[in-house]
Parts: structure tokens; C-alpha cells; sequence
């Protein structure tokens, strides 16, 4: 009698109200059963030789770096590249437009009011000045 023969189990013990008639005749096999669970432990150890390997190998990572912590890296350089003339004329526009929005922000609007004011002022007497004297040179 050898390994896999013990495993075959004849179905012919099972009642027959549970199985059909025909199923008498078939058996499990031992070989198959045995494949399949030598198959699945196999797997099994792979699987956790896998996982203990990577826990491993980041353990060895965390200690390397806390006995041997690598150099710093340096800073990239940073680089300007200018791609043709439609590229610079964009920069040229978009640094004059920063200029005067960096010009309006920072005016005095208090003060550029009163002068326009007294401006206004100044002219609005100047002409009522002028059609005074125009009228009083008519009357004379």
C-alpha cells in the first residue's frame, strides 16, 4: 500500500439517498488531494518567506540610516531656459505689466486727488476770471 493509496476514499459508503447511483463508482483520489495540499503549504511558506524578506530589508534600510545616514543632497540648480523671440516678448510684457501694477499699487491716491483738485480748481477760477474781465471790457 503506498502514500497516496491511503487517501482514496470509495464513495460507496456514502447512503445512496444522498448520491446518485453512478457516483458509486467514483472515487477521490489520494494523489490529487495530496498535490494539492503539498501545492497550497508550499505556497504558503513562499508567501511568508516573501513577506519576511521585505520586512527584513526595510529594517536593514531603517538601521543602515540611523548607523550611516546618507549625505545630504545638494540643492538643484535652477535653470532658465529661453525658448525664441515669442518666449522673451511674453517676459518683456509680463514684467512691464508687474512694473505698473506694482505702480498703481503703491501711489498715493490721497495726494494725486488734492493736487487734481487744486488743478481743477485753479482753472475753474481762471476761466470765470477771464469772462469777468471780458465782460467788464464789453461794458466799458
Amino acid at each position: 500500500m503506498g502514500f497516496t493509496s491511503g487517501l482514496v476514499r470509495t464513495l460507496s459508503s456514502i447512503p445512496t439517498a444522498v448520491l446518485p447511483s453512478y457516483t458509486n463508482t467514483i472515487q477521490l483520489g489520494g494523489f490529487t488531494l495530496t498535490t494539492t495540499i503539498v501545492y497550497l503549504s508550499l505556497n504558503l511558506h513562499a508567501r511568508n518567506r516573501l513577506h519576511q524578506s521585505a520586512l527584513l530589508h526595510q529594517q536593514a534600510v531603517l538601521l543602515n540610516g540611523i548607523v550611516e545616514p546618507e549625505p545630504a543632497q545638494p540643492l538643484p540648480i535652477n535653470r532658465e531656459v529661453r525658448t525664441g523671440l515669442l518666449e522673451t516678448a511674453k517676459d518683456r510684457w509680463n514684467a512691464e505689466l508687474e512694473k505698473n501694477v506694482r505702480t498703481l499699487q503703491t501711489a498715493d491716491w490721497t495726494s494725486a486727488r488734492l493736487r487734481l483738485e487744486d488743478k481743477v480748481s485753479s482753472l475753474w477760477s481762471n476761466a470765470f476770471q477771464k469772462s469777468r474781465d471780458g465782460v467788464a471790457e464789453v461794458t466799458k
